[in-house]
């Protein structure tokens, strides 16, 4: 209370003052009530513990430009104040309904650029706006006037607000018992006293410009002057009501980003976590409450909020303590409050106004990475101090819009490019058809791509493709670190679509089958837009699979092979066991065993015991590894006909480190530990060629799987 009543009163002086010097003391009331009112009713309703809600900077500085551009409009002080209450309510108005459609979360995602011109230029308004009563003028002169024109400074006011000022700064440095605003309050008062010392006339509140005066209202008294509010609202027609939305929309804004950014810090020292949209809702129908009974509205307050915390508050009811504390100091020292000096609370308030001043932003300067972003805290401030608070924000978030674009046209989408005799499938293949694929594999490229794909770099990536489709047969393009895409990036796939099929080219997509990060279906979208409807392009659940299939198209191409179903393989067609003689080959026969696995069926699984090897005749196996920690399954290879699996296992005699599935009928030899043990004994040389043909093939495997990590890593 001692950090929030003080700086609310400062507020209240601050939007009020610009009417005139009799409107001081509304104003002082104004930021008193607003202190009670927003103590009480915003932590009752809202969640955030240790949350102190008070009159805030924000609020200040947007109100007292309003205020002043009536004034200047020569519309009448009861008008005015009038306009205020107005534009206030209908911020509460505006907080609720934000924190009703859940936007609250959506607030905290404000670029920093965009926050800290504006909390720059909100201190520097604040500033401007005090300097004249710093200095004791009171003719009403804009401050750069003022403060040129040493002839207006009255040096009793100047020499009241430096004392303020100073000991509000440097105070606390000696003490942290009492706040620093406190002792600028009471260092100000003696400064005042003593000047009244040689000038009798400063020991009268009637006509002394010098200090706030008797807390009342203009005209009558202030409960009169409330429900004269509320009768002259009735009578506002909606059309009247319709201008003011503007100010109130922005004005709610940063009301909710002042209170989430204050609740953002306390969840981080505090390791808890607030409601945002409970909050705003809560906010809302405080400043309602507020402006209805003649109080100013407000925010969350990270000043007060850290002293409350770090003098030991747990839960909300600290945040209503305050306002029963503000409550009961008011009604006692109300006498006391008429006596702080003007000069005094323009020294708090420039003390404010100078700490909301983001210097940090000026780091920015110091890399030409970040100059850019400097440029719109810069434009920020310029517009907050040439035209409108309300401008300032549209003109943040426009260049923070305008840099992201930049930042990510500048960037690209492609993040690797490969042709597939630099990065074959993981399916097993013969000498003769790894030959083949490294022969033929520049006629296939895959493109990995990433980040968005959005109308900013839709043509980067058409441009980049549009070459590539006269060089191949295949083109893959793999979607997995895609975040997003947009209409235009579809119709650029679209005619990437239809040129490639002119050139009897064939494109594949690849993980397309979830969700993006957005909550975006990818293959719905794709069908939507005419990508994928017509069945001309391919769509495979991963990259490995599009590889294999292009793979298997390029062998068959070049191979001519017969497409029909095939029958399942003998022993004598299985390189294995080639060049033996009849009679090896019968009692061989007596060894082995034949299975049929149906699709979809395990071979064997995760962690079984490695007795047998197996020899696929007819079909495909798919080999994965069970991820521990997510419990997911992941390709590691596919073995077609001809080739073995299960050899590791059996060679070393441990359990499995993946498990096998057949894709479709598959028809196996399966050779187990006891059958070869009789190998061993009756066919030596048998047994030996089958050894050496598995360290050969276990051999290749491992330098593959060598070269596709030296790639990765490359």
């Amino acid at each position: 209370m001692m950090v929030a009543l003080p700086s609310a009163v400062a507020f209240g002086v601050t939007i009020f003052g610009v009417l005139g010097a009799e409107y001081i003391p509304f104003g002082a009331l104004a930021g008193i009530i607003g202190t009670v009112a927003l103590g009480l009713v915003a932590p009752t309703l809202g969640g955030t513990d240790r949350l102190i809600t008070a009159p805030c900077a924000p609020a200040a500085a947007l109100l007292s430009a309003f205020a002043l551009g009536l004034v200047q409009q020569q519309m009448s002080p009861l008008t005015v104040v009038l306009m205020i209450t107005v534009v206030s309510i209908l911020t509460g108005a505006f907080q609720i309904m934000i924190g009703m459609l859940k936007v609250g979360n959506l607030i905290k995602y404000i670029p920093y650029t965009v926050v800290s011109g504006y909390l720059t230029g909100v201190g520097i308004t604040i500033i401007g706006s005090q300097i004249p009563k710093f200095l004791g003028v009171t003719t009403g002169q804009p401050w750069w006037k003022a403060l040129i024109t040493p002839d207006l400074w009255d040096l009793r006011a100047l020499a009241v607000g430096a004392t303020t000022a100073l000991v509000m700064t440097f105070g606390p440095k000696l003490t942290k018992a009492v706040p620093g605003t406190i002792l600028g309050i009471v260092a100000g008062l003696l400064v005042y006293f003593l000047a009244a010392m040689a000038d009798s006339s400063l020991f009268t509140l009637t006509g002394n410009k010098l200090v706030i005066g008797s807390l009342g209202s203009v005209g009558g008294g202030f409960l009169d002057s409330v429900i004269g509010r509320w009768n002259d609202i009735g009578d506002m027609r909606l059309g009247q009501l319709a201008k003011l939305f503007g100010s109130a929309l922005t004005l709610a804004a940063l009301l909710c980003i002042d209170t989430l950014k204050t609740c953002v810090v306390l969840d981080q020292m505090t390791r808890s976590r607030h409601d945002s949209n409970r909050e705003l809702i809560a906010q809302g129908t405080a400043n309602m409450v507020s402006s209805a009974v003649g109080g100013m509205c407000g925010a969350g307050q990270m000043g007060a909020t850290l002293v409350n915390m770090v003098s030991g508050a747990q839960t909300r009811v600290s945040g209503m303590v305050e306002g029963v504390s503000a409550l009961i100091v008011a009604l006692a020292l109300s006498a006391f409050i008429a006596w702080i000096p003007v000069a005094s609370l323009a020294g708090i308030l420039i003390v404010v106004g100078i700490r909301m001043i983001d210097r940090e932003a000026l780091h920015l300067l110091t890399s030409r990475d970040t100059i850019f972003d400097f440029v719109v805290v810069a434009a920020v401030v310029i517009v907050a101090l040439t035209v409108s608070l309300i401008g300032a924000s549209a003109t943040g978030v426009i260049f923070a819009i305008l840099l992201f674009l930049r930042e990510q046209v500048g960037g690209t989408v492609i993040r690797n490019k490969y042709y597939l005799n630099q990065f074959p499938s993981r399916c097993y293949r013969s000498e003769e058809d790894t030959s083949i694929l490294e022969q033929c594999g520049k006629r296939a490229v895959a493109y990995e791509l990433q980040g968005s794909l959005f109308f900013g770099t839709a043509y980067q990536l058409y441009t980049a493709l549009e070459e590539e489709i006269k060089r191949v047969d295949f083109l893959i393009l793999d979607f997995r670190l895609v975040h997003s895409i947009d209409v235009t990036a579809a119709h650029k796939l679209h005619i990437l679509q239809q040129a490639m099929h002119e050139q009897n080219a064939t494109l594949l997509l690849s993980d397309v089958g979830g969700a993006l990060p957005s909550g975006k279906n990818l293959q719905a979208f794709l069908e939507q837009t005419g990508v994928t409807h017509d069945g001309a392009v391919r769509t495979f659940p991963g990259l490995e699979d599009a590889i294999e299939w292009v793979e298997e198209a390029l062998l068959a191409n070049v191979k001519k092979r017969d497409t029909g179903p095939r029958a399942p393989l003998t022993l004598q067609e299985i390189k294995l066991f080639k060049d033996h003689a009849e009679d090896t080959m019968n009692d061989l026969t007596q060894c082995i065993l034949e299975r049929v696995v149906n699709p979809g069926e395990l071979v064997y699984k995760f962690a079984a015991p490695g007795n047998e090897i197996y020899i696929v005749r007819k079909g495909t196996v798919r080999q994965s590894y069970l991820n521990m920690s997510d419990n997911r399954l992941y390709h590691v290879s596919t073995i077609g006909a001809g080739e073995f699996f299960g050899g590791l296992a059996f060679l070393d005699g441990l359990s499995r480190n993946n498990e096998a599935v057949a894709v479709d009928e598959v028809h196996l030899y399966v050779i187990t530990r006891e059958a070869f043990a009789m190998l061993m004994e009756h066919h030596k040389r048998l047994a030996i060629n089958i050894l050496v043909a598995l360290a050969h093939t276990l051999g290749m495997r491992l330098r593959n799987a060598e070269e596709k990590l030296r790639r990765v890593y490359d």
